[in-house]
C-alpha cells in the first residue's frame, strides 16, 4: 500500500564504535587492579564463559549464524498445551473435562499422560474433543499400536498432535517388541501430516539433574538409535525422521535454556545429514515443558516465577509447543486456580508480552550465538563418546552414571549455597505455614523425590513434624527417611549457616552410600544414618512385612509407639549423626532458619 512506511536501516552514528579491546580496558579500570579473569564463569557443563562478548565473537564462530525457524513456518506463535495425568484404572473423564474447559479459555491443545491406556475412554474423548480437529498428545508406557487403533476406531480418519512412547529412554522391557509396536504406529499414522508418532522423552534427562550438554547429547543418542533401528523395507528413514518430536524439560537457567533448544536444532540438522536425509526433513518439533526438577514445596509460590523464566526461555529458544506445570502440582490435587495461572502464563507471554511476534529473538546476540555454538560442540563430543561405546541402549549405564554425578554435584551446590534456590536455601520464610499436610505428603508414593531441592525439603518437612509433635506431646515416635547421599549435604548446609568462628569439626566417618534418617519422639529428635539393608529390615519390622518380600519398597515416613520404635532403632543398628559441640536440636533449628 502507498501509505505503508518503508523500512529504514537503524544506526547510532552519534555513538563512537568501541572494540573488544576498549571494553576490556574499561573493565580492567573498573576492577581497580583485580584480575579480570576472576569474572569468568566455569559452568556446570565444564566450559568457561567470558564476562562479556563483542561482535568479534560472531566472527570467531565456525559458521555465520542464521535465524532459526519453528517447524510451522507460517506462524511465529507456539501452541499452549497443558498436561493432564490420568492414573491407572481411571477412564480419564475428569481430565478430559478439564482439557475441554481449558480449550475454551486459551489453551491450544491437550497432553494426556496415561498410566493405563486400556481404561482411557477414547470415545468420551472424541465426543468432547474431536480427534480430527483438536491438537492432542498422548504419553504412554505400553501398547502404543493398539491405543492408536482404538483412537482410529472412534470413526476419525486422521489425528492431530503427537504420541510419546520412548522405550529406550524410559528403560521399558522387551525392546525388540516395543520397536515393532512403534513401527506399527508409524505405519498407521504415515498419512497424517499433523500427527507425529515418535516423541522422545528428553525431559527425563532434564528432570534427573542432567547438565544442558548431557541433555542434548543423550537426546541425540536416543534419536540415533531410533533412526538406525526402526526403518524397514516398508518404513523409510525419512519417514522415521519426519515422525520424530522431542519433549524437553526447561529449567530456570535462562540463557542456557534458550541456547539449549537452539543448539539441539543445529545438531539435529547435523544428525540427519549423517543419515543422508535432505535438508527439508531437518526442522525439529520441540515440546517444551517447565521442569519438575526445579519445583519446590517450600515457599511454593516462587514456582510461579520459575515457570515464567522457564516459559520465556522455551519460546525464545523456538519451542513450537509449550506446557506449563501448575505451581502446586507437587502437593495439591488439580485445581482450577493453579490450572488457570499456568494456562494464562503462556497466553500472557503471547498476547501481552508479544513474544510470538518474532522468529528466533536470540539471533545475532553475541553471547547467545557463542553459547549456542559452544553447547553444540560440547554436546556433539559427548554424543560421539556414547556412540563409541555402542550407542543407546547399550551405553545406558554410562548415561545414568553421568546423570547421577551431575545431580549429586547440584545437590552439593545447593547445600553449600553456591546455587541459590529462593525460599529453600536462601531468603527462607521461617514463618511459613504449609497449606498441605507434611505427614500425608511424606507418606505419599506420588511425592516426587527426583528434584534438586528434595534433600533440603524432606529435612525441613520432617523437622516441622517433630516440632509439631513436641508441642502436642503425642505419645508416638516417627522415623523419616531423608534419603541417600544426604549426610554430607546436611553437614555442608549446617556449616554454611554457622558464623565462621563457630564452625565445629564434624565427623567425616559416615560410610558412603548410607541413608540419612530422622528419629523423632515427643521429647527429642535425633539425626541418624543406616545402610539401605538396615532401613529395609527396620521398615519391614515396623510394618510387619515379611523379610523375604522382594516387592516391598520402604516408605519415607514410619510411625509407631515410642517403645517399639526405640527398640527397633537399637536392634537394627542405626548410628547417631554426630555434630561436635551441637545437639541435634541445634542442628535442626539452624537448618530450618530458626
Amino acid at each position: 500500500m502507498s501509505d505503508t512506511p518503508r523500512p529504514v536501516s537503524v544506526s547510532f552514528s552519534e555513538f563512537e564504535p568501541l572494540s573488544a579491546e576498549a571494553w576490556q580496558a574499561r573493565i580492567a579500570r573498573d576492577l581497580k587492579g583485580a584480575d579480570p579473569a576472576t569474572l569468568r564463569w566455569l559452568t556446570p557443563d565444564g566450559f568457561t564463559l567470558e564476562p562479556f562478548y563483542h561482535r568479534e565473537a560472531l566472527a570467531a564462530l565456525p559458521n555465520v549464524p542464521t535465524p532459526q525457524l519453528r517447524p510451522a513456518a507460517s506462524t511465529t506463535a507456539w501452541r499452549n498445551v497443558p498436561s493432564y495425568a490420568v492414573a491407572a484404572g481411571e477412564k480419564g473423564r475428569a481430565a478430559i473435562m478439564r482439557a475441554t474447559d481449558a480449550l475454551a479459555r486459551g489453551a491450544d491443545g491437550a497432553h494426556f499422560v496415561l498410566a493405563d491406556t486400556t481404561a482411557f475412554d477414547v470415545d468420551f474423548l472424541h465426543a468432547r474433543l474431536p480427534l480430527d480437529t483438536t491438537y492432542i498428545g498422548y504419553s504412554l508406557t505400553a501398547a502404543p499400536a493398539s491405543f492408536v487403533q482404538r483412537l482410529l476406531a472412534t470413526g476419525t480418519t486422521k489425528l492431530r498432535g503427537f504420541l510419546q512412547f520412548d522405550p529406550i529412554t524410559d528403560h521399558l522391557p522387551d525392546l525388540k517388541g516395543q520397536l515393532q509396536e512403534l513401527r506399527e504406529v508409524l505405519m498407521l499414522t504415515r498419512s497424517m501430516p499433523d500427527f507425529q508418532g515418535l516423541t522422545l522423552n528428553a525431559a527425563f534427562f532434564g528432570n534427573r539433574g542432567g547438565t544442558v550438554t548431557q541433555q542434548i547429547a543423550f537426546t541425540l543418542a536416543a534419536a540415533a538409535a531410533y533412526l538406525s533401528d526402526l526403518p524397514t523395507d516398508t518404513l523409510t528413514t525419512a519417514e522415521v525422521a519426519a515422525a520424530l518430536r522431542v519433549h524437553v524439560a526447561v529449567n530456570p537457567n535462562y540463557f542456557f535454556e534458550i541456547a539449549k533448544l537452539r543448539a539441539l536444532r543445529q545438531l539435529w540438522t547435523t544428525l540427519l545429514h549423517a543419515y543422508e536425509l535432505p535438508a527439508e526433513t531437518a526442522q525439529l518439533s520441540i515440546l517444551a515443558e517447565t521442569s519438575s526438577w526445579s519445583q519446590t514445596t517450600l515457599d511454593a509460590h516462587t514456582n510461579l516465577l520459575r515457570a515464567t523464566t522457564e516459559a520465556m526461555s522455551a519460546v525464545l529458544g523456538g519451542a513450537d509447543v509449550l506446557s506449563i506445570r501448575p505451581f502446586d502440582s507437587l502437593f495439591h490435587d488439580p485445581n482450577e486456580f493453579s490450572d488457570r495461572l499456568a494456562r494464562n502464563l503462556s497466553v500472557l507471554l503471547r498476547e501481552e508480552a508479544g513474544l510470538g511476534q518474532v522468529q528466533d529473538a536470540a539471533a545475532g546476540s553475541y553471547y547467545l550465538e557463542t553459547l549456542t555454538d559452544t553447547l553444540a560442540q560440547e554436546a556433539w563430543a559427548l554424543f560421539q563418546q556414547i556412540e563409541l561405546e555402542g550407542g543407546l541402549p547399550k551405553a545406558v549405564g554410562k548415561v545414568m552414571q553421568e546423570l547421577h554425578t551431575a545431580a549429586q554435584a547440584q545437590f552439593r551446590r545447593i547445600a553449600t549455597g553456591e546455587q541459590v534456590v529462593v525460599g529453600t536455601n536462601r531468603f527462607q520464610n521461617t514463618r511459613e505455614q504449609f497449606d498441605f499436610n507434611p505427614k500425608k505428603l511424606l507418606r505419599s508414593r506420588e511425592f516426587d523425590s527426583t528434584r534438586a531441592t528434595y534433600p533440603s525439603e524432606v529435612l525441613r518437612l520432617a523437622t516441622s513434624l517433630h516440632f509439631e509433635r513436641r508441642e502436642k506431646r503425642k505419645k508416638r515416635a516417627a522415623v523419616v527417611l531423608l534419603g541417600a547421599h544426604t549426610n554430607q549435604l546436611i553437614q555442608e548446609s549446617f556449616l554454611r549457616l554457622l558464623p565462621g568462628q563457630e564452625q565445629p569439626a564434624m565427623h567425616e566417618a559416615h560410610p558412603a552410600g548410607t541413608l540419612s534418617v530422622l528419629f523423632s519422639s515427643p521429647e527429642e529428635a535425633t539425626l541418624m544414618y543406616a545402610t539401605p539393608e538396615q532401613f529395609g529390615q527396620f521398615s519391614r519390622y515396623i510394618l510387619r512385612i515379611a523379610q523375604d518380600d522382594s516387592t516391598f519398597v520402604p516408605p519415607v515416613l514410619l510411625t509407631a509407639d515410642l517403645v517399639t520404635m526405640q527398640e527397633a532403632v537399637r536392634v537394627f543398628g542405626f548410628q547417631e549423626f554426630t555434630v561436635q559441640g551441637y545437639s541435634t536440636e541445634d542442628v535442626l533449628a539452624r537448618l530450618q532458619g530458626k
